[in-house]
C-alpha cells in the first residue's frame, strides 16, 4: 500500500517528503495544557512544523483546542496531535503516559528557579509544557515536572504570548538539537509510518483508493 499511494504523488511532493522528513524529530515534543486562544493554537502548530518537532499532546480540561485553519495555514495535516479528553485528570495522565515513553517533562513558568533554553539539558527525550496566557501551568502539572524551564525577559511584562514562547523555545533548543551529537532524527520504521501518512492527507478520497486498491487482493 506504501509503494503504491507513493506512486500517486508527483516526484515533487516526493522530494519534499524526503527532505522534511530527515529534519523530524520525536526527542523534543510539545504539550498544551487548556490552550483555548484560536490564534494562539494555531502558531503552536506551524512552530512546530516549521522546527521539524511532530508530536503535539494536547490536553483538554476545561477549554477546546480550536485551531484558526488561516493561522495554522495547513501545518496540522503534518503533524501528529494527540488529545487527552478523559473526564478526570488529564494533566496527570498525560505526564504519566509520556514519563512511561521516556520523555523528562519540563515546565516553562516564569515562576520557579529554573534552566534557560540554552542551559537546559536535553541528551533525554524532553516533553515541553505550555499553559495559558491568563493563569499558566496547573498546579498538578508543576508538581510533576522535572524540571523548569524559563525564556529570559527584560521588560515589564510578566511573560511572553505562548505561541511566541513555544516559538523562541523550540528555535534554540532545535538548533542545539543540531549542533550536537544526540540522536534526535527518527527511526526508519518512524519515518515509514509518517511518510505514509502524509501521503494518505495528500490525496483525495485517500480512503476510497485504499479500499478499492485492498479488494485486488481478495
Amino acid at each position: 500500500m506504501y509503494e503504491f499511494l507513493f506512486s500517486l504523488l508527483t516526484e515533487e511532493r516526493k522530494t519534499l517528503f524526503e527532505k522534511v522528513i530527515d529534519n523530524r524529530t520525536k526527542h523534543l515534543t510539545i504539550v498544551l495544557e487548556n490552550i483555548y486562544q484560536p490564534h494562539n493554537a494555531s502558531a503552536v502548530l506551524r512552530s512546530c512544523d516549521l522546527t521539524g518537532v511532530q508530536d503535539i499532546h494536547i490536553i483538554e480540561n476545561n477549554n477546546e483546542y480550536t485551531p484558526n485553519p488561516e493561522v495554522a495555514m495547513g501545518s496540522a495535516k503534518w503533524l501528529n496531535l494527540y488529545k487527552y479528553q478523559h473526564k478526570t485528570d488529564n494533566t496527570l495522565k498525560t505526564i504519566n503516559f509520556l514519563k512511561q515513553k521516556g520523555y523528562k517533562i519540563i515546565a516553562t513558568t516564569p515562576h520557579k528557579e529554573s534552566f534557560s533554553p540554552s542551559e537546559l539539558p536535553i541528551d533525554e527525550k524532553t516533553a515541553l509544557l505550555f499553559g495559558t496566557e491568563l493563569t499558566g501551568l496547573s498546579d498538578v502539572a508543576l508538581e510533576n515536572a522535572d524540571e523548569f524551564v524559563k525564556i529570559p525577559q527584560f521588560g515589564f511584562t510578566e511573560s511572553y504570548n505562548i505561541s511566541v514562547s513555544v516559538a523562541l523555545m523550540l528555535y534554540t533548543l532545535v538548533n542545539r538539537l543540531h549542533a550536537s551529537n544526540i540522536n534526535w532524527k527518527l527511526s526508519e520504521e518512524e519515518k515509514y509510518i509518517i511518510k505514509f501518512e502524509w501521503a494518505r492527507r495528500s490525496i483525495k478520497r485517500s480512503e476510497i483508493i485504499e479500499k478499492d486498491f485492498l479488494k485486488k487482493f481478495k
